[in-house]
């Protein structure tokens, strides 16, 4: 079936359209970082329990080797990015803010860094419990940025059938390229990891939905589609935030997923490129996660373009080998709509992380500290893609009215998408008061269960 047979020209309603800055990377093939002279492994990289070490200072690693275990079902296990010397297990400062303890790797200089060999795995023969075993073992999390171990999200409840594998290749955020290189560049492994989640969850087909302005990606993937027929590839209109689980699950299927619910209520699992990707090179071989590719752009560096990043690599790092010449005060990790700035440049890349960009004074626009009063323009409801009232969830914020926030006015069906601070005139940090709002309610709720 020709790509344009598959073209949606249907999307979901409110939204915002956002110039895509994507022409600096999109067009430059995937290259390779080299190692950093000392890595630093956070046993934090993924939502739920920290990793738990099993190395010890002065102990020698081999690349892939197991280095932390996981911590109960919500975690995963870490391996080792680089060939080196265990220096230190510390606390380190990370992208979130509190420091975290840390695996210091000290990498062998004169390492070919060849990747440590596991016994390959017989996918097929696997059984569902054996499979989700498997996927917990290589450190898979959602490479899209949330970091949610993708073994829980495969761990459907029994109660429910998936008939849908969703594919998330919309990549809707400006600048990041990493998913639409990984469709050009490793369509097959994309095609292989999709096929093995479908088995694995029963699903008798899968979606991969593409934004339009990746027409090149479509076509990549169509024409290795021979043999994996259960697979479509439909393109939707480039439209932000098109690639939330949710409003894509609207858009593919016109399935709703309710308020407060999970995809798997309506028969779907939704997974990212570059997770799917990874998990079709990684399962066969038994391998962990070590690397991944990364998005590097912006105007304060020299070399923009899409990197394969040892995990650990710090950023200062990782900036001197792209040319960097903007300010530490101008880096944004992941995407700059959902992303999160920089508070040092000792932290590192961990398995999240999609993008770093990087600005000078130049490209910044001046844009005033002073908040003003909301207008009621309505702006930010009719750009909200949940049909949420930001204004009132703003208005009820200020006053700390968390509790009816959330009861009254569906806080937490808010992704914290950016749309509404985006399109505010009066420069009201909306989603930064949703933040605060969700991260009160999320502890009162754990003191209410251990008390």
């Amino acid at each position: 079936m020709s790509m344009w047979d598959h073209f949606k020209s249907k999307t979901f309603s409110h939204g915002i359209h956002l110039p895509d800055k994507k022409e600096h990377t999109k067009d430059q093939a995937i290259r390779r970082l080299p190692f950093a002279p000392e890595l630093v492994i956070p046993l934090s990289q993924h939502f739920g329990k920290p990793a738990i070490a099993i190395v010890q200072p002065g102990q020698e690693v081999v690349r892939g080797e197991l280095i932390a275990k996981s911590d109960g079902f919500m975690s995963v296990p870490i391996h080792a990015p680089a060939s080196g010397l265990i220096k230190a297990i510390k606390l380190h400062a990370t992208a979130r803010g509190p420091k975290t303890e840390a695996i210091i790797i000290q990498t062998w200089a004169g390492s070919n860094q060849r990747t440590a060999s596991f016994d390959p795995l017989d996918i097929p023969s696997l059984t569902h419990e054996q499979f989700i075993q498997a996927v917990q073992d290589t450190g898979m999390v959602g490479l899209g940025g949330a970091g949610f171990p993708t073994h829980v999200k495969l761990s459907v409840p029994p109660e429910y059938r998936i008939d849908t594998l969703v594919v998330n290749g919309c990549e809707c955020e400006p600048y990041l390229t990493t998913d639409h290189r990984l469709m050009l560049e490793h369509p097959e492994a994309l095609l292989h990891g999709t096929q093995m989640l479908m088995h694995a969850l029963g699903a008798k087909q899968a979606i991969i939905g593409i934004e339009d302005n990746k027409m090149d990606a479509i076509q990549a993937l169509d024409e290795h589609l021979s043999g994996f027929e259960p697979i479509q590839v439909v393109a939707v209109p480039t439209h932000y935030p098109q690639g939330a689980e949710k409003l894509l699950i609207k858009v593919l299927l016109d399935r709703e997923v309710p308020s407060g619910g999970f995809p798997y209520q309506v028969g779907v699992v939704v997974q990212n490129i570059a997770t799917l990707s990874q998990l079709g090179e990684l399962l066969p071989h038994n391998q962990g996660l070590i690397e991944r590719v990364v998005t590097v752009t912006g105007t304060g560096i020299d070399k923009p373009g899409n990197y394969i990043i040892p995990l650990g690599t710090p950023i200062q790092f990782l900036l001197d080998q792209v040319g960097f010449y903007g300010s530490a005060s101008h880096l944004i990790l992941g995407g700059p709509m959902m992303g999160s700035t920089v508070a040092s440049l000792d932290v590192p890349i961990t398995k999240p992380v999609s993008g770093l960009l990087v600005f000078d004074d130049t490209s910044i626009e001046k844009v005033s500290d002073d908040i003003y009063p909301c207008i009621k323009c309505a702006r930010c409801v009719d750009a909200c893609p949940m049909h949420l009232n930001p204004s009132m969830l703003g208005q009820l914020a200020t006053k700390h009215h968390y509790d009816a926030m959330q009861q009254n006015f569906h806080l937490m069906d808010c992704f914290e998408c950016g749309c509404c601070s985006y399109i505010c005139p009066s420069n009201i940090p909306l989603v930064q008061y949703f933040r605060i709002a969700k991260s009160v309610l999320r502890e009162s709720a754990l003191k209410e269960t251990t008390s």
